[in-house]
């Protein structure tokens, strides 16, 4: 029987459906919903009914193809958006009733090892010293690998849908980021002691969807995407073109995913404020992350 692995993210829900072999995955299908599960999200009631509404709607087309294709969900994990959201537990049942998918809400910790599990399985070559960050809707995630072993890693209440939603402009934006991050960027330049240089790989929505947009795909080839460097500079470059175009005309550029418009800027903001606090010119991107990792951490088993 096929196994599948979810990650109901605070942006996107994804499913993965596929073997393992001798350590590595084989993936057969792979879907992917924006649904904005942490859109309108309320501190004294949690997840909003339309986003709620919007995410179930999104997994029971998940639990047909499942079925359809004969296969088993072996792990669904919930991040940011059900961590912090007061009914968590009744979307959990909802979905659980409508789609059978059981959901478990995953700590930042668990989320940043599966996550740096997933993108090493594609990054090539292996780096000797790497930080990897995870720029999702509603947390960031940030570790420092070491000899192939996480030796430090946080989650941070930065992602791309709360900081569209809760922060109006620039300045407000760069001021929630700076505060939050600075700390422990600069005390991860001082646990660095490899002669290596330092790498840096970013993943999820806003990297891949840079990377398309950098090699101005009109059609998402995960291949090319692996991998692919990105400069710094191009990146403050984009930030600036966009920010004077709307979030609808910013949809109709090559390589921007439908849905993001309104999401890029803050995705590139996180992801070019970490950049710069290592003094870094380049970055790789990985198409794999959390939801490869979980898969394969639990091929383990």
């Amino acid at each position: 029987m096929m196994q599948a692995t979810l990650d109901i993210g605070s942006n996107t829900v994804r499913m993965l459906i596929g073997s393992c072999a001798a350590g590595r995955l084989h993936p057969s299908i792979y879907e992917r919903r924006i649904t904005r599960l942490g859109g309108g999200f309320s501190p004294a009631e949690g997840l909003s009914p339309e986003a709620a509404a919007r995410t179930i709607k999104a997994l029971k087309d998940f639990s047909l193809i499942l079925k359809n294709n004969q296969a088993q969900c072996i792990r669904a994990v919930g991040t940011a958006a059900l961590r912090r959201a007061a009914n968590r537990q009744q979307f959990i049942k909802q979905v659980y009733e409508q789609t059978g998918i059981s959901i478990e809400v995953i700590d930042g910790e668990e989320e940043a090892r599966l996550t740096a599990l997933g993108v090493l399985s594609v990054i090539t070559p292996h780096p000797e010293s790497a930080v990897i960050f995870d720029i999702g809707g509603g947390s960031t995630e940030l570790l420092f690998i070491s000899d192939g072993r996480i030796c430090s890693q946080m989650s941070y209440p930065l992602g791309v849908v709360r900081l569209a939603e809760e922060c109006s402009d620039h300045a407000q934006r760069q001021h929630a980021i700076e505060a939050t991050l600075m700390d422990y960027c600069s005390s991860l330049q001082h646990t660095s002691s490899s002669s290596e240089p330092l790498e840096m790989i970013g993943t999820a929505g806003t990297m891949t969807t840079l990377a398309a947009m950098d090699l101005k795909l009109t059609h998402y080839d995960h291949t090319v995407i692996n991998n692919h460097r990105l400069s710094v500079v191009w990146m403050t470059t984009l930030y600036h073109q966009l920010e004077s175009l709307s979030a609808a005309e910013r949809e109709q550029l090559p390589g921007m995913e439908q849905g993001r418009g309104d999401l890029i800027l803050p995705g590139l903001q996180l992801a070019t404020t970490i950049a710069k606090a290592f003094e870094i010119t380049q970055l790789k991107v990985a198409d794999a992350g959390l939801l490869e990792g979980t898969f394969l951490d639990s091929c383990r088993d």
